[in-house]
């Protein structure tokens, strides 16, 4: 179940020629590949284009009318390898996923692909969320197609170039018998805005065509003698063709006069950027219409000597506008105009930041300062005097706290890491690792449970070093999509192989959680289009894990508890494996609220249960919250002068999971947590004995209170 369904939008995908396409960014790629003729489309689940995934799986019935494989891959190097299809076939193919962790998992099928080159066009789509909007290391995808020469698309983030960039991208590809990776940033996926449409393609040939005529090619193949040629092919063939492509079809864009002292240069993912800072400066307009030249690069790589170097006749100066490190762009244009000896000077990082996100404020104070310097004229009064002072930036810092991200409210993750601690303060710290996904949450407080990760699905894996025979056992937990992406080989097999005594905690539930909350093979729904229901214990049972432990709802914090301690104590050899399995909180209320809520305005009998603290009986030493971390639970100061501590509260955001009531009964806290239940539409006997035993209780608290002794009439 995916937190977003495209149903209505997909649609829309039918529109052909003559008709207005009005949408997302992700749309407008999916329709753009159908109306180029895509053969197969595929990708793994990860943001930030999870949702592109997403528009495709609501669109398969569309897919299948016209002839086109869709296949969701277990991982990235799957993706990358599914384009083997277009190395001896006519047929273009597209795969999806994130870059730089995506591209990094599918190297090595994409090198092997770059080598031997493609027949058909081949497109990866890599979605690049580089910046304070990243959820991953710093990197960029450039690296990748650099050194194995993959040419590198970067369209202006508006519908129409995005959508040219994916029919220009086939075609370069086909041209130049090069993969091509399509770049697209966060802003262009979520963009939102409208192109002409085509009629979409069925594929001229078909994968099922195919089938029926195979084809092979030794050259192809990469292994020596070839694979010494393909380097040369690349290099004598496929980028002369590439580049005489690109300039043939105008593929980078030049914008205003043709002649200036000054001139930018700027990936095609930031002209929006660009264009936002020199209308601010009163250099351009609304429609792009600017003062100062810009070469757009919509293809980064390869770069297009004479087309720059034409660019940059009449010129003094120049500005990169390169976001990211290190700075390929900046330093290939450098290269080239040492090369051609023009007296030209490049800016770039210089006045820009070497690392980090270009918003709109740093735009600005790049391109002031390369004006200032190269052309004042152009700023008439804004070129501020030197001892003239900038308007302080406050420090939000002060004011505003650290928000890291953390479980949802009734995540079923939260209670494992309560059991965690709560072993902990028994047997005492352990080390241990995390994995890609929504548990790693727990190395940030309260728990501080893990403090590293080197990849998805390679917690286990991450602890290996530790698996010495010490006098305390290694524990490593990863995620069932990471589980199902590499860590069944990766990290449970290598446990197996190499007859680890360390603890693993495969978190289940049900769902590729972090990415969207798209199915796996073990989620519990019945998907009609994919195989689920595969449970994660008999595949541990199959690579030779003996010891597995199944727990099949985590918010039991006591046999979550017992569990981990017993792994940890054990004498049996071998990996230890707990498998802790409870439905992800956010994907369960978003299918059981609409139906709650459709059921109660229908007049039917709906129970709903919540929790609460009672004020009288909590101490306020805040030990729940220390084990939960849960977001509902919070703190409230009291109207009695003689209680200063605030005490703890549950606010309206609550789930019902009951893991506070949980947490404390396992760790003898205290018994201030109550259940209530809702209940809506009670119109039997329960409606009134609730009428009967209110009043009941009513009548008790008015006679106590009357017996309580008045210290005011006392005082008389």
């Amino acid at each position: 179940m995916a937190e977003r369904s495209f149903r209505k939008e997909v649609e829309h995908l039918r529109k052909g020629a003559g008709e207005t396409f009005t949408g997302e960014g992700i749309l407008a790629i999916t329709k753009a590949l159908l109306e180029n003729g895509v053969g197969y489309v595929g990708g793994y689940q990860g943001a930030p284009i999870s949702h592109l995934m997403d528009v495709l799986a609501d669109a398969e019935e569309l897919l299948a009318e016209l002839g086109v494989r869709f296949e969701a891959n277990a991982s990235e190097a799957a993706a990358a390898a599914m384009l083997a299809a277009s190395v001896h076939y006519p047929i273009r193919g597209a795969v999806t996923f994130k870059g730089s962790v995506g591209v990094n998992v599918a190297s090595d099928a994409l090198a092997n692909l770059a080598s031997s080159g493609v027949t058909g066009g081949a497109l990866v789509i890599v979605g690049e969320d580089y910046g304070e909007g990243s959820s991953i290391m710093q990197e960029r995808t450039h690296a990748f197609a650099m050194k194995s020469q993959f040419w590198l698309l970067d369209p202006r983030p508006d519908l129409p170039s995005i959508v040219n960039a994916v029919g220009k991208g086939f075609e370069l590809s086909e041209a130049s018998n090069t993969p091509v990776m399509l770049m697209v940033r966060i802003r262009s996926c979520h963009v939102t805005g409208s192109f002409q449409c085509r009629d979409n393609r069925p594929p001229p040939l078909t994968v099922r065509d195919a089938l029926g005529d195979p084809r092979r090619d030794f050259n192809r193949v990469v292994l020596p003698p070839m694979s010494f040629r393909h380097e040369q092919d690349k290099i004598g063939n496929r980028w002369p063709a590439a580049e005489k492509f690109i300039v043939e079809n105008g593929l980078n864009e030049i914008f205003g006069p043709g002649r200036a002292r000054v001139g930018i240069v700027c990936q095609g993912g930031m002209y929006n950027g660009v264009i936002r800072a020199l209308q601010r400066l009163g250099l351009a307009d609304i429609y792009g219409d600017t003062q100062v030249p810009i070469y757009c690069l919509n293809v980064t790589y390869p770069l297009v000597r004479d087309e720059f170097l034409s660019f940059c006749q009449g010129k003094d100066a120049l500005l990169v506008v390169e976001e990211g490190q290190p700075e390929f762009i900046e330093q290939g244009l450098s290269t080239m105009l040492l090369r051609a000896g023009l007296p030209v000077v490049l800016h770039g990082k210089d006045m820009l930041p070497m690392a980090g996100e270009y918003t709109g404020q740093v735009l600005l104070d790049g391109l002031t300062a390369l004006l200032g310097e190269h052309a004042p004229e152009l700023l008439p009064g804004r070129v501020r005097a030197p001892n003239e002072e900038r308007p302080e930036i406050p420090d939000l810092s002060k004011t505003v706290p650290i928000r890291p991200p953390g479980f949802c409210t009734g995540c079923p993750e939260r209670p494992i890491f309560a059991a965690m601690k709560l072993v902990e303060q028994e047997l005492g710290k352990h080390q241990i690792t995390g994995d890609i996904g929504c548990h790693l949450f727990a190395c940030l407080p309260p728990f501080e449970i893990g403090g590293s990760t080197m990849g998805y699905g390679l917690g286990p894996a991450s602890n290996a070093a530790f698996d010495g025979g010490g006098e305390k056992r290694a524990i490593s937990f990863i995620g069932d999509g990471g589980f199902w992406h590499n860590g069944l080989s990766s990290s449970i097999g290598n446990m197996v192989f190499n007859r680890s005594d360390s603890v693993a905690v495969i978190v289940d539930n049900y769902y590729s959680a972090a990415t969207g909350g798209q199915d796996i093979p073990s989620s519990r729904a019945e998907n009609p289009t994919k195989s689920t229901n595969h449970p994660i214990a008999r595949a541990l049972e199959g690579v030779g894990v003996k010891w597995i432990r199944q727990i099949d709802r985590t918010y039991d914090v006591a046999r979550m508890r017992d569990v981990i301690r017993e792994a940890l104590t054990t004498d049996a050899e071998g990996p230890k494996v707990i498998v802790a399995s409870s439905e992800c909180m956010l994907n369960r209320q978003r299918r059981e609220k609409p139906l709650r809520n459709k059921a109660i305005a229908e007049g039917q009998r709906v129970v709903v249960p919540r929790f609460g603290v009672d004020e009288d009986i909590c101490t306020g030493d805040h030990a729940c919250i220390r084990l939960s971390g849960c977001p509902s639970l919070s703190l409230k100061r009291l109207d009695d002068p003689l209680r200063d501590d605030p005490v703890a509260a549950i606010d309206q955001s609550c789930v019902g999971c009951g893991n506070c009531g949980e947490v404390a009964d396992a760790a003898v806290l205290c018994p201030s947590f109550y259940r209530a239940d809702v209940v809506h539409n009670d119109r039997g006997p329960g409606a009134w004995w609730a009428r009967v035993s209110g009043r009941v209780i009513r009548w008790l608290q008015d006679r106590r209170y009357a017996r309580q002794l008045d210290i005011r009439e006392v005082a008389r």
